[in-house]
């Protein structure tokens, strides 16, 4: 890997479930900008130091290039499942002003002030859920018992849509996200379906508005008002990225919070430390999936190495989140860890708009579970959690738990 030249195949392969590979430290120390091979042939280049990685995402040198047949475009519709490739990423905009005015509206909803209002009917769903897993007895499955279902509810809430359908939505999500499992027959068809459905949505919500979010963007008075594209492709994104992820996210955490039972009884002796827990289990997630790519359109130098025009960067936040150069102790789980300025919601113009959300959540089941059920434990050893292959978000395919 030192000499710079080696290409290596990526995503790289890891048996661990909790636990990072080997190669991410080799990486950030000898080849921080390594050549590497995708699944689809494509080749680019992979950075893994925190500083890399931030200024990557940061500098609008390094764009999306989604509207290209070359690049970031082709390699993310590749590796990426559908979900770059789909009407979701081409009707939205992905850079400028248009990209900007379009956050601006989404992020009204997304404030941490009204994320903290909402953070009671959340504990209060997570408590309802937990009912249901204690009276069906252990060993349960926390993440399809608890960890899939509250997001659904949450996004399907925000958004307006009956979450009596979340089933249709986890499967026309999978067939964005997934690298592996669909066929291309099989991934259009879902996602006619799902277009569909969310256009009926949006006539609905056009004929009778509520106060969620859908019918706020219709009726608010603008000199650029969505379309109805527009509309169905932000709930979309939505529904997507507010689930998918932090369903994985949740039994994520509950495992490495549960994999070292020390991490999990110091939160029940001090319940102050929940918040800077979360934000340790978001640095310290070592399954996050493929990655960000990004596309450079002009030479570059990266910790001393050039980049040339035309180079697909592939940004690991995970690696770079567990750089010693960034972070004291960064191979240690350290639940008091403040300030930690991870990148698992990335930085700049394209940071995650939904992290608030995503916080209150995480936060919110962390605090029920612990009050709810303080002997919770793993019911396998954690060598044994199985990760998700194939998917464009990483996560664990059960997170088996007893009480």
């Amino acid at each position: 890997m030192a000499d710079g030249e080696s290409v290596l195949n990526y995503p790289i392969p890891n048996p661990a479930p909790l636990e990072p590979p080997a190669e991410w430290d080799d990486l950030r120390r000898n080849c921080p900008v390594a050549r590497v091979r995708l699944p689809s042939g494509d080749e680019a280049t992979l950075v893994t130091r925190y500083d890399d990685v931030r200024q990557v995402l940061s500098d609008p040198r390094f764009t999306r290039e989604l509207d290209t047949s070359s690049g970031a475009a082709r390699i993310a519709a590749n590796e990426s499942g559908g979900v770059f490739n789909s009407s979701m990423a081409s009707t939205l905009p992905q850079t400028g002003e248009g990209h900007r005015r379009w956050r601006r509206r989404l992020g009204r909803w997304f404030t941490a002030k009204r994320m903290a209002a909402l953070r009671p009917r959340i504990e209060e769903m997570s408590d309802r859920l937990i009912d249901t897993m204690v009276e069906q007895g252990y060993p349960a499955d926390l993440k399809a018992s608890l960890g899939f279902p509250l997001p659904v509810w949450v996004i399907c809430d925000l958004l307006g849509v009956p979450d009596s359908d979340r089933d249709r939505f986890a499967y026309w999500s999978d067939t964005l996200l997934n690298l592996t499992k669909y066929s291309q027959s099989e991934i259009d068809a879902a996602q006619e379906e799902f277009n569909e459905y969310l256009s009926g949505h949006v006539t609905a919500k056009r004929s009778a508005p509520g106060d969620d979010l859908l019918s706020t963007l219709i009726t608010e008075e603008s000199e650029d008002p969505m379309s109805d594209t527009e509309l169905v492709a932000t709930a979309k994104a939505l529904l997507v990225a507010g689930h998918e992820t932090t369903a994985n996210m949740i039994g994520k955490m509950v495992g490495m919070l549960l994999a070292d039972r020390r991490r999990w009884e110091k939160l029940l002796e001090d319940r102050s430390l929940i918040r800077t827990a979360v934000e340790e289990s978001l640095r310290f997630d070592a399954n996050p999936g493929f990655g960000m790519p990004r596309f450079v359109s002009e030479d570059i130098e990266l910790s001393g190495t050039r980049v040339p025009s035309g180079t697909t960067v592939v940004c690991s936040m995970a690696a770079a989140n567990r750089d010693e150069n960034a972070f004291d102790n960064a191979a240690e789980m350290d639940l008091s860890r403040s300030p930690n300025t991870h990148l698992a919601f990335g930085v700049g113009a394209h940071s995650c708009l939904g992290q608030a959300l995503a916080r209150t959540e995480l936060q919110a089941v962390l605090d029920v579970l612990l009050r709810r059920l303080p002997t919770l434990e793993l019911a396998v050893e954690p060598t044994e959690l199985e990760r998700i292959e194939g998917l464009a978000v990483g996560g664990l395919r059960t997170v088996p738990v007893r009480w």
